[in-house]
């Protein structure tokens, strides 16, 4: 693959030697204070003829007669006329204003001016400023309301995001991705590299135009299109290294020994002589690689943008792995003055190898593995097979990552056509048709020879094939008409989605050989599905702005969302919205105000909804019965679920409230949000009369409010040969369960002592659950709590339990720091979270000291005799109590961390212009560098049952830590060449 990209750019550096023409312009190109600007553009006028400022400043092209354009990013364009001339000096000056950015909205783009709502954008520069291999870096820390949470540090991991909190219990809470037009909810095959620009739709009056997907907020993705002038080739390169920033102390072989003999367990030690680093073996040097190359151009009736890449990540813990292809072609044909045809269409070929985390040893989790295996034991036996603990059949965790085939696949199609008819110059009709197609198989294959298990259960073999075919059809038509001051643009149009999903599976074990891994090689089928499901969606949209003098605004959206989810009585759902706002600095009043250089209040309300899964509705019919009919037992069917004709759309209102301004010429500008976000008819299983014959029925009972302020602050302190900018955000949201009919919703069970998350009315969200702890008894080494009445007991009892912690964080932000000077820049990106709590439920494990696990180095600090004084109970071999749930394990899981730092360096153009190269910037950038927190396990960054399945677990069990895969460092160096 590298040979090959290594071709292609050596074709293309030879195709662009081509001689200068003899009429040439050159010149210099300044600021208004006289210092030099490099990287500036100049085209001719109405050609493909360009060039570039060195890093004096300094430019040369081929032109004789015409027109000079000059622009770069953050200052005004100029254009200059030759008139014969072949020298021409110009100075430029800063255009700071920002408010003709045009933002992507919902079917449509405005300019931020004359957004009402509350939108969050995160632009190209933003993207620039670090290499990425997922889509979730891209947003983390970079606007205000969204919270990416990560479940794990592993390539294969994705992320969880929350805009505005968690608005759901048992649906989804992740928000409704669309991209280029095309919604989507699987982020990890998306490439980076191909994205221009993500607007975040946060309030339901900015996302109410999505209906019934809009509940959890809207992520609009848009890819990369040809832009105007020169065609353009870009090259991409970067390599990397990962390692785990921080490592855990365990006890060494003679501590364990001892620990073991103190609870009894003896054995015959010389067998176990060796003094194995269990982390040293898991843990390694990752390594990743990418390399993306792009052409793109436009004229005035095409543009075209075409890619494609390769990148490839080995990760810190061994064996985990991922690589991706990805293939995009964006084209635009304009067939005449009123017709114009495109399509965006990406391809996908994804692959990675997991690791198991969040688990226990015994379930073979290779985190915990690593820590509770004993290093009095090597890797294998001396038959090859692989080694376990001298007291328990638990194998070591290298078994966990070498002892078995593990392959997921994925081939992903996501795009779309669209034709756009121009019938007047006001009224335009787009027609749009997308798919998103993915077939991923499963493949996992256990050596019946190495492993314990995989012995006693004669090798394991287990394929599975899931197959999603999503289509979407959209019809809009759009009219726009100005008139005097008057402004208005009228949007109405319909939607069609549907959804079908087709998995099959099948597991056998009986193998003879490792040498066929593949199913068909096992003797006995222990499982085998097959099953199909679908669903519908219909739509109608319609949105009107309007505008008076740039003055008062005024933006209203409304949709009919009907699905087949959902019962004949509530079949369609409606949600409207309606946002105001008032720029304040276009009052005639305001004129003297010149620090000011805008102000604008606005004001939003809207209704949106919470889709789920198909035919949810209906009473479900489940397999596994059997019958005696005939003298016979036959299998048969049995009535799983009740049906509910009355159900229908979990229901987010909104209300926010904002104030936008800019001041000293734009150099600061500040945004500010408040908002109030209730939701009902929370989609539960709730306790229903014995007589339906059914113990609980899905109803639309809950009730779940967040509420939070939000703020943005962008400021450019220097503008001259240093240059200094600063992004800053900050959000605050307070969740509360307001209404469950009294039930309790419960999770995140660890270590065999039970759920520790619990959800209840009147609190947040997943708070912990479990007994205050009191210490330890001097005289007996036993743990001891604090009961109800706030006495101290050794033997607590089940309605002693209170709430010990709260995984919601206070606040969360991010702040990026870029400076500037000639050709060099550094970008300095910090994020963190303040004010949540962790379950370390990973030192239950090796802090318990109930049984064979080798534990943390601090229980070499344990009760041992009569008068001992220590915070860690005496060990008790098989008794749980003195590590039972509490308060003990809950830790300040707040955190500032060094999210990523990068140094830039353009080459001038002066030592790159004989390869015809228009730009050539190398950067080296580190990530994860530091992290500022008291947490004391791997990483702060936790979440080991936030990648669950839809039972409301990844809602509710939120900042446990069980073993789970850390964050890594990494380093990175990197070139990006343009021709």
């Amino acid at each position: 693959m590298r040979n090959s990209i290594r071709m292609i750019v050596a074709l293309l550096l030879l195709g662009s030697l081509n001689a200068w023409a003899q009429d040439v312009v050159t010149g210099k190109v300044t600021l208004v204070t006289g210092e030099a600007l490099p990287g500036v553009s100049v085209m001719l006028k109405g050609t493909s003829v360009g060039s570039m400022t060195d890093a004096d400043g300094n430019y040369r092209i081929n032109a004789k007669e015409g027109t000079l354009i000059y622009s770069f990013i953050g200052y005004k364009t100029q254009e200059t006329l030759i008139e014969g001339r072949t020298s021409i000096d110009i100075s430029m000056e800063e255009d700071i204003t920002t408010l003709e950015q045009i933002v992507v909205v919902g079917y449509g783009t405005q300019e931020k001016k004359d957004i009402t709502g509350a939108v969050g954008v995160v632009d190209q520069k933003a993207m620039a400023s670090r290499p990425n291999t997922q889509f979730g870096n891209l947003i983390q820390g970079k606007t205000a309301g969204v919270q990416v949470i990560s479940p794990s540090g592993k390539p294969s991991a994705g992320f969880s995001i929350r805009v505005r909190g968690t608005s759901s219990i048992s649906g989804s809470s992740e928000p409704l991705y669309v991209v280029d037009g095309v919604p989507s909810s699987d982020t990890r095959t998306l490439n980076p590299a191909d994205i221009e620009s993500i607007s975040i739709l946060k309030d339901a009056s900015s996302a109410a135009i999505y209906g019934a997907q809009g509940a959890n907020g809207v992520v609009l993705i848009t890819t990369k299109k040809g832009k105007s002038g020169t065609p353009r080739v870009d090259f991409n390169a970067y390599t990397g290294f990962a390692t785990a920033w921080r490592k855990l102390k365990v006890l060494n072989s003679e501590q364990y020994r001892d620990l073991m003999t103190e609870l009894g367990q003896s054995t015959d030690w010389s067998q176990y002589t060796a003094n194995t680093d269990w982390q040293n073996e898991i843990f390694q040097n990752g390594r990743s690689q990418n390399y993306q190359l792009a052409i793109s151009g436009k004229s005035d009736k095409t543009s075209y943008y075409i890619s494609g890449g390769w990148m490839q990540q080995t990760g810190a813990v061994r064996s985990s792995e991922m690589d991706r292809y990805n293939f995009k072609i964006s084209l635009e044909q304009k067939m005449n003055n009123w017709l114009a045809v495109g399509t965006n269409l990406n391809f996908v070929k994804y692959h990675d190898v997991d690791v198991s985390d969040n688990l226990n040893v015994n379930s073979g989790g290779v985190i915990l593995g690593m820590l509770s295996t004993p290093p009095n034991i090597g890797i294998f036996r001396p038959n090859g097979t692989y080694t376990a603990n001298p007291f328990q059949d638990w194998e070591n965790p290298v078994a966990g990552t070498d002892g078995s085939d593990r392959n997921y696949k994925n081939q992903r199609v996501l795009g779309n056509v669209y034709s756009e008819i121009n019938f007047l110059p006001e009224l335009k009709l787009r027609s749009n048709l997308g798919i998103d197609y993915q077939l991923g198989v499963n493949d996992y294959f256990l050596n019946p020879f190495s492993t314990s298990y995989g012995r006693a259960k004669k090798g394991i073999a287990r394929n599975s094939t899931n197959l999603t075919n999503y289509y979407i059809w959209d019809n809009t038509l759009q009219y726009n008409k100005s008139f005097n001051e008057h402004n208005l643009s009228v949007l109405v149009g319909s939607v069609i989605q549907k959804t079908r999903w087709e998995n099959n599976s099948i597991e056998k074990n009986g193998f003879s050989s490792a040498g066929i891994p593949t199913t068909n090689a096992g003797s006995t089928i222990v499982s085998a599905s097959n099953d199909k499901s679908e669903k519908s969606n219909a739509s109608f949209i319609s949105r009107v702005t309007y505008d008076y003098n740039g003055r008062y605004l005024l933006t209203a959206n409304f949709r009919a969302d009907g699905s087949s989810s959902f019962g004949p009585n509530n079949r369609w759902g409606y949600f409207p919205s309606v946002s105001v706002g008032w720029r304040i600095s276009e009052e005639e009043f305001f004129a003297g105000v010149g620090a000011v250089s805008d102000l604008k209040l606005r004001a939003g309300w809207g209704l949106v909804g919470n889709d789920i899964g198909g035919y949810a509705y209906i009473g479900k019919v489940s397999t596994g019965a059997n019958y005696p009919i005939g003298g016979a037992i036959l299998p048969g069917t049995y009535p799983n679920t009740i049906q509910n004709n009355d159900l229908k759309w979990e229901s987010t209102e909104q209300t926010n409230i904002g104030i936008d301004f800019s001041v000293l010429n734009s150099r600061i500008q500040f945004s500010a949000d408040a908002y109030l976000k209730n939701t009902s008819d929370l989609l539960l299983y709730v306790p229903i009369p014995k007589s339906t014959g059914f113990d609980t029925g899905l109803q639309n009972v809950g009730k779940l409010q967040n509420k939070g302020l939000e703020f943005q602050v962008t400021s450019r302190n220097l503008v001259n040969a240093l240059t200094w900018e600063t992004d800053f955000n900050i959000s605050f949201n307070r969740n509360k369960v307001v209404s469950i009919v009294g039930q309790q919703v419960i999770g995140g069970g660890v270590a065999g002592r039970g759920d520790v998350s619990y959800s209840v009315e009147g609190k947040p969200l997943g708070m912990f659950y479990g007994y205050v702890s009191g210490g330890v008894d001097p005289a007996t080494g036993n743990a001891y709590y604090i009961d109800k009445n706030g006495e101290s007991t050794f033997d607590p009892a089940t309605d002693d339990r209170t709430f010990i912690g709260n995984p919601n964080p206070d606040f969360i932000y991010g702040m990026t720091n870029t400076f500037g000077y000639k050709n060099f820049s550094l970008s300095i990106f910090l994020q963190g979270s303040q004010g949540n709590d962790v379950f370390n439920a990973t030192r239950i494990e090796t802090e318990g000291m109930t049984d064979a696990k080798n534990q943390s180095a601090v229980v070499a600090n344990r009760w041992r005799a009569a008068g001992d004084i220590t915070d860690i109970p005496r060990s008790s071999w098989g008794n749980t109590n003195n590590s039972r749930l509490s308060s003990r394990f809950v830790e300040d899981g707040s955190y500032m961390r060094v999210k990523a730092v990068t140094l830039s360096y353009n080459v001038p153009s002066a030592m790159i212009t004989k390869l015809h190269m228009s730009n050539l910037k190398v950067y080296v950038t580190g990530e994860n560098l530091f992290t500022i927190t008291g947490y004391k396990g791997y990483d702060p960054e936790v979440s080991a049952f936030g990648g669950d399945s839809d039972n409301g677990v990844k809602n509710t069990s939120l900042g446990v830590d069980y073993g789970t895969y850390p964050q890594t460092r990494n380093l990175i160096f990197g070139l990006n060449v343009s021709f």
